[in-house]
């Protein structure tokens, strides 16, 4: 979709509507196809409008809350895209996710209702009973009494309209202390990053893109760059499961379907590289190959591009910025390996030092970030907010970077203690604490080691309380069946070690550096 064609009502105000301008232009040309069903842009347009209905027959009303969770499957943007047109606020949520994690979003959200799946149901459940207050809960392929089942959950065409700095989509993103934060990303904050990619030159007709989500769609990148914006450009989307991700199936679907656009993380070119059958699929149709979420491998990078015959680009973004701030894709001097490339053409970039001041070309420190797709602040976390912006607006990535002469940026590592396995992002603290909470556990650390795959997994260390022998009253696998029970499966330690006691400092921090095996003066 050309700017210009943007009608100006569509500028501003509910993000909604930017769909509602491809399905006026693009009415009849395919949207969503998932295992051979599929939805046109109109029929988009209509099973969204009248779910927004339905949500308000429900008394869902504009400002309230709606968790999304559910695997990637059509009602996931049908709903999100209802729920906008509703007025009504978008928190998604991780489908790997159990009691635990949904029981505080559910808390720190009050929300008004639920979409979710009949396979999580059951997870579900055991969240509401910690909960005193009885959401409406839409499930799709269930056939109960006890929940809405979201094919009936359909009313008269609804669009409320909304301000550009009302909240529009409300995701949880850990930090390396505390409980998990809300990130608020308003509709203004959608719309700038929508445009960053509209704007864009393309070979392609609006209606030849085809992108391929196999990144789940709770996720900031797979929501906004694989799914929404090709939508809103007119193209269509082919939804597949995170949860049954298969090398050589995507390299057939990306042959069979033409598919253009592909974004992944590191471990899925791995797995399509490492594939007994890579090079016997031709994936000439892309146009676009991305990355993100780690660092990619030259190698692999390489690989892939000769035998595809697509450049990869590496971007970088947070969930705070609704996605990319930085990407190798439109720079300047094309792409240049090992970078993240240029900041997008709405994103101020600095890098500063200890101090705040701003460090010079090849010089390292920590990245900031300003532009209209950063978020409006953390949900309810008002000294939160306040930290993570400096007086004059710009965010504080936490992570380390430096850039070339030709403002091409690289990132270098980060000040966070964050773990980053195949595209999650994990976070020891979390970990920490639930270890704390097991009956033979007197403390515990855990940190990232690499991994060939997955490029880096949780490990834990464990010193047991008194009179408990570990290998005997406790074990690694007890240690790690108890992680399992409580939180997502790509969470859980992939190794436990038990130690006498966790090396610390003098003021009695403990010293990750020397669990991780690297030198003090790497500690950030």
């Amino acid at each position: 979709m050309e700017l210009a064609s943007v009608g100006k009502d569509a500028r501003a105000g509910n993000v909604a509507r930017l769909h509602d301008e491809t399905a006026r232009i693009h009415g009849d040309a395919r949207a969503i196809e998932y295992h051979g069903q599929t939805l046109t842009h109109d029929e988009l347009k209509a099973e969204s409008s009248r779910f927004a209905g339905g949500l308000a027959d429900l008394g869902i009303e504009p400002g309230d809350v709606l968790l999304q969770y559910l695997p990637n499957c059509p009602p996931y943007l049908i709903g999100a895209l209802g729920a906008f047109k509703a007025g009504v606020i978008v928190s998604p949520v991780n489908p790997q996710y159990r009691k635990r994690e949904l029981t505080y979003q559910l808390e720190d959200t009050d929300a008004s209702a639920v979409l979710t799946h009949e396979a999580l149901e059951p997870f579900l459940e055991e969240a509401l009973a910690e909960i005193d207050w009885d959401p409406v809960v839409i499930s799709v392929g269930t056939d109960t009494d006890e929940f809405r089942v979201f094919d009936d959950v359909r009313g008269e065409a609804t669009f409320v309209e909304r301000a550009d700095d009302d909240v529009a989509l409300l995701p949880y993103t850990s930090g390396t202390t505390g409980q998990p934060k809300g990130v608020q990303l308003t509709h203004r904050n959608f719309r700038a990053q929508t445009f960053s990619v509209l704007s864009q030159e393309s070979a392609l007709d609006d209606e030849d893109v085809r992108s391929l989500v196999w990144l789940p769609l709770y996720h900031i990148t797979g929501f906004t760059h694989t799914a929404w914006q090709p939508l809103v450009r007119g193209g269509s989307v082919y939804l597949r499961s995170a949860a049954n991700w298969d090398g050589e199936t995507a390299m057939a679907l990306i042959e069979e379907e033409g598919i253009t656009h592909y974004v992944g993380v590191t471990a899925m070119y791995v797995d399509m590289i490492n594939s007994e059958r890579f090079g016997e699929y031709d994936l000439t149709s892309l146009e676009s190959a991305g990355e993100g979420g780690a660092k990619m491998s030259v190698a692999v990078q390489e690989e892939f591009e000769e035998t595809a015959g697509v450049e990869m680009s590496e971007g970088y973004g947070l969930t705070e910025t609704n996605g990319a701030t930085h990407s190798q894709s439109g720079s300047t001097f094309g792409l240049r390996h090992g970078t993240i490339g240029q900041p997008t053409r709405m994103t101020e970039a600095i890098i500063v030092d200890g101090s705040g001041e701003t460090v010079g070309i090849g010089e390292e420190g920590e990245l900031l970030v300003r532009g209209p797709q950063v978020m409006k602040g953390y949900h309810d976390m008002p000294e939160a907010t306040e930290r993570a912006f400096t007086e004059d607006g710009f965010f504080r990535t936490g992570d380390i970077a430096r850039r070339d002469a030709d403002n091409y940026y690289e990132i270098v590592d980060r000040k966070k203690h964050m773990i980053n396995s195949a595209g999650y992002n994990i976070y020891p603290s979390e970990l920490e604490e639930l270890l704390a909470e097991h009956e033979a556990v007197a403390e515990g650390a855990v940190v990232g080691i690499p991994d060939e795959r997955r490029n880096e997994v949780p490990k834990a260390y464990v010193v047991t309380v008194p009179n408990v022998e570990p290998g005997v009253d406790v074990t690694e696998a007890e240690i790690k069946e108890y992680f399992l029970d409580n939180v997502a499966s790509y969470k859980h330690p992939r190794e436990v070690e038990f130690i006498d006691e966790l090396p610390r400092t003098t003021s009695g921090k403990i010293q990750k550096y020397k669990l991780e095996g690297r030198e003090e003066s790497e500690e950030q």
